[in-house]
């Protein structure tokens, strides 16, 4: 005997009859402000579940009933922010500073996102009214991170100054510090930040060789060939650079050590091989065959 396939109804289905159901409620006039915090809290639920396709409907339910509803509004901002949805995002966030000119969120938040969209002015404002309004360690991170993009090396220290004396930061705020500072010509205060991007993260590729091209400058060859050996065990395509420069440091500091100069270039060359942007394979291998003549000239005399 055939038996009868049972039916499903897709939970989406019902979310979205529920919500038809509510918007046909509100167009006959009956709305109020708790149908508007309901569909804010499902939307809430809805987020927890992963469903944001859902969320997004009721978050947009949520401001159809009360259009300052300012917590939707910033949801609905962030998850478009997750989607990359930048403009949505901004538009939302937009918003929300507008309805409401003191919610610190909502400036935070549209900061980002017109960080994300290289509108570092209109970013640096956002941060700017937020801070205004509460400082905060994450809100100075991002204003510093603007102010890195736009080459203000002053601001850039003042910003990351206060967000490390609030207690944030990382490896990264402490490596754009001691680049500013290096930029500005504090190489004392460059070395001790670059040394505690390294220590809070050690395989960063860009703290160690940035301290040892500080290194190098100074001539202080056995502390840069240690930076940049350090740099050298990073993850990052770019440690060829890194190589490079080490084998530098290392026979600059000893010339006539032939067997071992000899060895960091080839090493170089052979981590550098295949990458685009290696300008100096040529003239290093050059500089092996030279290294080499050198050495069976010196076991001859």
């Amino acid at each position: 005997m055939a038996q009868t396939k049972k039916q499903t109804v897709s939970p989406w289905l019902i979310i979205v009859a529920v919500l038809v159901g509510l918007f046909s409620f509100t167009s006959n006039g009956f709305a109020d402000t708790e149908v508007a915090k309901e569909s804010f809290n499902k939307g809430l639920e809805l987020e927890k579940a992963n469903d944001t396709k859902s969320a997004l409907l009721a978050y947009q339910l949520c401001i159809k009933e009360d259009p300052k509803f300012i917590d939707a509004y910033i949801n609905m901002g962030t998850i478009y922010f997750s989607q990359k949805n930048y403009d949505k995002a901004l538009s939302n966030f937009k918003t929300a500073t507008e309805q409401d000119k003191t919610n610190v969120d909502a400036f935070t938040n549209l900061g980002k996102v017109q960080y994300k969209l290289k509108k570092y002015a209109e970013a640096e404002l956002s941060f700017k009214s937020s801070i205004a309004l509460k400082e905060d360690a994450g809100t100075y991170k991002e204003l510093g991170k603007v102010y890195y993009k736009k080459n203000n090396h002053a601001e850039v220290i003042a910003a990351f100054n206060k967000c490390h004396e609030l207690g944030g930061g990382d490896h990264i705020t402490q490596y754009m510090l001691g680049k500013s500072y290096k930029n500005s010509g504090k190489i004392a205060d460059a070395i001790k930040a670059l040394k505690k991007s390294a220590s809070l993260r050690s395989d960063y590729y860009l703290a160690h060789s940035t301290l040892g091209q500080i290194y190098l400058s100074q001539e202080k060859y056995s502390s840069a060939a240690s930076s940049f050996k350090k740099a050298m065990k990073s993850k990052t395509k770019k440690k060829y650079r890194a190589a490079y420069n080490y084998a530098i440091a290392v026979e600059t500091s000893d010339p006539e050590n032939y067997s071992v100069n000899i060895a960091n270039w080839q090493s170089y060359i052979k981590m550098a091989k295949g990458k685009p942007k290696a300008k100096n394979i040529a003239t290093a291998e050059q500089h092996v065959k030279d290294l080499k003549e050198a050495f069976e000239q010196s076991k001859l005399q």
